[in-house]
């Protein structure tokens, strides 16, 4: 077969898991920082292909959300095949081992509390240098669909961020499993794009990205502050997130394919 199944995913999952366990600090710490820097990527090429439709988002919203969901997944492709590390998918990668007892709960908080870290320096650089430095976002009609977004991101409740933060990451947990799948480059990115196609065309919430997108509108001057961000939306973004991925990918499937073994 020229795809793997999804007991053998499970198997190179975990194995994914455990490597981040053993690489160099300052190796690690650079994945992260490039991981935050992919994702971002991907969020600036549909903010600004998206918010370069206004015309489309006043009479086909929903034209406007697939485009942005279809460019999105690029970015995760990136962290796939050039190689980074990204938070969220470390939710579920970290799980399964940890699930298996093949290594300690120490680890995993270690694993994700450092690409927590090192993802948000590489947002920051593609959101403030590759972004407001140049004057990227300062013009409309992307200045005015970025802010819109922002501020949506940061006066819902907590509930509904979380419960989105759950379906987001669920669902990119999901692509970078179907990932795994693949032998060849286009079956990797083909198994990627599908589900955070669906997140991100249906509005879900995903922290690393909210790290590029709330603060990018911040830096192009937004009337959202630092504290709002964090409190409204990064934190249960976040909370969520780890739910979608440790429980709904990682538990799932180290049961149905691991547990036994």
């Amino acid at each position: 077969m020229n795809y793997y199944t999804p007991k053998e995913i499970a198997s190179e999952f975990s194995a994914f898991g455990i490597s981040k366990t053993k690489l160099p600090l300052v190796n690690f710490s650079l994945l992260a920082i490039l991981g935050g820097c992919f994702i971002a990527f991907g969020g600036l090429l549909s903010l600004y292909v998206a918010g370069g439709m206004p015309g489309v988002l006043a009479t086909n919203p929903g034209i406007v959300k697939f485009v942005a969901g279809a460019l999105f997944p690029v970015g995760l492709i990136m962290v796939s095949v050039a190689g980074a590390d990204l938070f969220t998918s470390d939710c579920a990668a970290m799980t399964i081992p940890f699930m298996e007892k093949k290594i300690k709960f120490r680890l995993v908080l270690k694993i994700l509390i450092l690409s927590y870290v090192f993802n948000f320096i590489g947002t920051q650089i593609v959101a403030y240098y590759l972004s407001a430095e140049i004057g990227l976002l300062d013009s409309n009609p992307w200045k005015d669909y970025l802010h819109k977004m922002a501020n949506n991101k940061v006066n819902s409740d907590f509930y509904t961020i979380f419960i989105k933060g759950i379906a987001a990451n669920w669902l990119v947990c999901l692509g970078t499993w179907m990932g795994f799948a693949g032998k060849d480059i286009a079956s990797k990115a083909i198994g990627i794009w599908i589900p955070v196609m669906i997140f991100v065309s249906l509005g879900y919430e995903h922290s690393i990205a909210n790290m590029f997108f709330v603060p990018a509108a911040i830096y192009s001057g937004a009337a959202i502050t630092w504290g709002s961000f964090i409190v409204n939306n990064l934190i249960p973004a976040t909370l969520g997130n780890f739910v979608g991925g440790a429980v709904f990918v990682g538990m799932v499937y180290w049961r149905i394919y691991l547990k036994d073994k």
